[in-house]
């Protein structure tokens, strides 16, 4: 549009000058007109050089960089950025504490402010996340929710849509489940350790624990969160085998809580007595599996998770997509899988 205006500009002030010209009887040529626009600093449509938008700014926005999970999460995003740095750049902010819920919301606001184009965010609390979520739409930002589900009523009732990019986290629990199953016997005790609370990914692996194990008959003694850490989860499991000593398997909502739960199964002796399943193949957990110290745990591919909500915040600035949710993939990862 500026290019337009100093295009016509400049006709309108060489057309004046030859009209001048031709009213004066000048002897000036017409070179000398176009000469002295351009010393006045007015382009012509030969010196005009085409200059494209500048690179969008993705901002991703993680729970606990603690988490080995969301550590792979920010790795795979960043070698993502290094491969393709000339078509957008990329900020990263985690928080340290996976129920610090009012520093993520913090780290939102922020990038509303340095007015980024895309916010990718695995937010820490699907219902609290909503409201800044609504605010950077408002801003112009285009959101893309990853890993934990923002929640529909929340967000129906704020009258906003925000595409969710991840896995079936239910589906990818009763994976986990169904395959603990095969190796129990119907009434066999077992407990969930369950994530956070408002956090619809654990809601979602608490259900599909719970489906696998009701439909094979079993008998859920516990169902306690373990809000994600290792640390509590150690002590809700040792609070759990002390008051069912009887039990044959704990179903952790993520692998860092397995480690945990598996702690507190190897202090009590029971290693060999009761199994553990967990959820995210994070590197720790593998060469448990292989050692058969856990069981399963799911893979919903962290590495790519954090990619294929970037590609899909380019698809949309791009114009190229609507947005809509969009299923990721989930595998059951066992001792088997990894040989």
């Amino acid at each position: 549009m500026v290019a337009q205006t100093f295009v016509q500009d400049f006709i309108e002030f060489i057309t004046k000058g030859i009209q001048m010209m031709e009213t004066k009887r000048s002897r000036l040529p017409a070179a000398g007109i176009l000469f002295l626009g351009l010393m006045l600093g007015i382009p012509a449509c030969a010196r005009k050089t085409p200059s494209g938008p500048d690179k969008p700014v993705l901002a991703l926005v993680m729970k606990s960089l603690a988490n080995e999970f969301f550590k792979t999460m920010e790795e795979g995003a960043r070698q993502h950025h290094q491969e393709r740095a000339s078509q957008y750049d990329l900020k990263v902010v985690g928080i340290k504490n996976e129920e610090d819920v009012s520093q993520q919301i913090k780290y939102v606001e922020t990038l509303i402010a340095q007015k980024v184009d895309a916010i990718v965010i695995a937010p820490s609390d699907s219902k609290a996340l909503v409201k800044v979520c609504k605010q950077a739409m408002e801003a112009g930002i285009v959101v893309v929710n990853i890993d934990n589900k923002l929640d529909a009523e929340v967000l129906a009732s704020n009258g906003i849509k925000i595409p969710f990019v991840g896995p079936d986290n239910r589906k990818g629990a009763r994976l986990a489940g169904d395959y603990l199953a095969r190796r129990l016997q119907a009434g066999d005790a077992v407990a969930i350790i369950e994530g956070v609370p408002n956090a619809f990914n654990g809601i979602q692996r608490k259900l599909g624990f719970e489906e696998a194990m009701k439909a094979s008959g079993m008998n859920i003694v516990s169902s306690q969160s373990g809000y994600w850490e290792t640390a509590k989860a150690n002590q809700v499991a040792a609070a759990i085998l002390t008051s069912h000593p009887a039990l044959k398997a704990i179903l952790c909502a993520n692998d860092s809580m397995a480690l945990g739960a598996m702690a507190a199964v190897k202090a009590a002796g029971k290693t060999s007595d009761v199994h553990i399943v967990g959820f995210d193949n994070i590197e720790a957990v593998q060469t448990l599996l292989r050692e058969g110290r856990i069981l399963a745990t799911v893979d919903q591919h962290g590495d790519k998770l954090a990619i294929y909500g970037i590609e899909y915040a380019l698809d949309i600035l791009k114009g190229q997509t609507t947005p809509a949710d969009k299923e990721t993939p989930v595998d059951l990862i066992t001792a088997e899988t990894l040989r």
